[in-house]
């Protein structure tokens, strides 16, 4: 089974091209939809998240607006969050690499954002970074609600550039061409992909 790690930057696109890779037929485990399941109401993490940051928790469930306001720029803070989601994301990656390997699925994506960060592209066969200008990332984030540029450059410093990331990549999906070409990138991915399933096969600049 091919482990195909997929990562970028803040308003890069990997949402989009994370739905792409699965409407083709590749499952895909999404980092950040665990997060979002572990701190909703009922989830596993959140009971420790409510005692490690006192005021979070609202009708049974991790205010995620409030928890920003304590660990953003705060990196002890944002430390100790790690310390209590990274396992259990973890843990959750690791069921659904073991329940499609007994499915002898082809390959697999694992969509996570600090794939970089957090030494997560060595459990990868192969990475791709889905990248766009710098004009059209800050235009996309701005957009969001409560962002300010601010907040914006607060975000970028906490992430590998954009730049770097490109450079460790086996696949960069530039996504600021159009919807049309990316898809068309990934596309190629995929038929690569199930070509030579479980194997390195050259990298190459999408």
């Amino acid at each position: 089974m091919f482990i195909l790690g997929l990562t970028g930057s803040i308003g890069m696109g990997k949402t989009v091209a994370a739905g792409d890779f699965a409407r083709l037929g590749v499952p895909v485990h999404d980092s950040d939809a665990v997060v979002h399941d572990l701190m909703s109401k009922g989830g596993e993490a959140v009971e420790e998240v409510a005692s490690a940051f006192p005021g979070v928790l609202e009708k049974g469930a991790i205010n995620r607006g409030q928890l920003g306001k304590q660990v953003f720029g705060d990196d002890d803070a944002l430390k100790k969050l790690e310390r209590i989601l990274h396992p259990k994301v973890r843990e959750r990656e690791t069921a659904f690499l073991g329940w499609h390997a007994r499915q002898r699925t082809q390959a697999i994506v694992l969509d996570v954002p600090l794939l970089f960060e957090t030494g997560g592209q060595k459990r990868c066969d192969a990475v791709a970074v889905v990248s766009a200008p710098l004009r059209e990332q800050r235009r996309r984030v701005l957009k969001r609600p409560g962002m300010s540029p601010e907040r914006f450059d607060k975000i970028l410093a906490y992430q590998m550039p954009d730049v770097k990331k490109r450079q460790l990549a086996d696949y960069v999906i530039q996504t600021g061409l159009g919807r049309a070409y990316s898809l068309q990138m990934i596309r190629q991915i995929v038929t690569i992909v199930r070509r030579s399933p479980g194997s390195k096969w050259p990298p190459f600049s999408l």
